[in-house]
């Protein structure tokens, strides 16, 4: 069994300093993983004004976010707008293609994704992912096959969209089916989808104590299925490295492999075939795009 490695890069300082660390922790294991960036301005500490919501503020509370994230994080785009991410940290994307990881899209503005996707329309979705898409291909020299709507938030005028660019796959949503093909208004489209399986570190913090946290993700993980992981650079690149490194070695120590999402993805036809739906999920304040499987 494999567990695929997705790793999503939300802001500047988790592209600054967290890529490298995550860089060096994979290759001291000759592992590679998928990494989405996001590319446009750091606009991340306008999720402040989202404390007015009682659940956000709980999850701020218990992921101790000050402390975890820093707050040049936390503040990013609140008073002026943020720094450019691609343009300004292009040798360390280039850096972990060159490394010979997977590298996808993740967003243009990874806080304006999640706050309005659902309200963008067509016209203002496909500018914001070619602009993310153009950036990337020129920093790494290719055109980029694979993307990752920000914060799972994926409808289905999202995955119009993103059929229309040379994706190989994408991963926009949670579920445990596995790699499917996603079917919108009864049309099938093209590109597999990869959905994440298994709960991320910020969903179980508080929950969970760090101490446990390995234990506890590697009993989720089914012994006869794939999963996918989302870890993130501004957690496991930085203050929760440690603790990621040592949830590698448990898992080859399993004997499980673990591979980019590319390789988790089958070109057969034979892929199941399902539709998207917005629902929650423990841990995570918000909706996300679910597999809409039969009950």
């Amino acid at each position: 069994m494999r567990l695929g490695l997705r790793i999503d890069v939300d802001t500047y300082r988790g592209t600054k300093h967290g890529v490298p660390k995550l860089c060096d922790i994979l290759a001291a294991r000759g592992l590679k993983a998928t990494f989405f960036f996001t590319m446009g301005p750091d606009n991340m500490g306008r999720h402040l004004f989202r404390l007015l919501r009682p659940t956000f503020l709980r999850k701020m509370l218990r992921t101790r976010a000050g402390s975890l994230y820093g707050w040049d994080i936390l503040l990013k785009g609140t008073l002026w707008p943020g720094p450019q991410i691609g343009k300004g940290l292009a040798p360390i994307i280039r850096a972990a293609s060159e490394a010979g990881h997977e590298i996808g899209v993740h967003a243009w503005d990874h806080h304006r994704w999640q706050v309005a996707v659902d309200r963008m329309g067509y016209r203002a979705l496909a500018g914001e992912t070619q602009s993310a898409y153009e950036l990337l291909a020129e920093i790494i020299g290719c055109e980029p096959t694979c993307s990752a709507s920000a914060g799972w938030r994926c409808t289905d005028e999202v995955l119009r969209v993103k059929s229309t660019f040379g994706f190989r796959y994408n991963s926009d949503c949670r579920g445990s089916c596995g790699v499917f093909r996603p079917v919108v208004d009864g049309i099938l489209l093209s590109q597999p989808q990869v959905p994440v399986s298994l709960p991320t570190w910020d969903e179980v913090a508080g929950e969970i104590d760090d101490g446990d946290y390995n234990a506890f993700m590697l009993k989720s993980m089914r012994p006869d299925h794939d999963e996918v992981l989302t870890i993130h650079a501004e957690a496991e690149g930085m203050s929760k490295a440690s603790m990621f490194e040592d949830f590698l070695d448990q898992v080859m120590d399993t004997g499980r492999d673990i591979v980019p999402l590319g390789d988790l993805v089958d070109t057969s036809s034979m892929l199941p075939e399902y539709g998207l739906k917005a629902d929650s999920i423990d841990g995570r304040e918000g909706w996300v795009a679910v597999v809409d499987t039969p009950a």
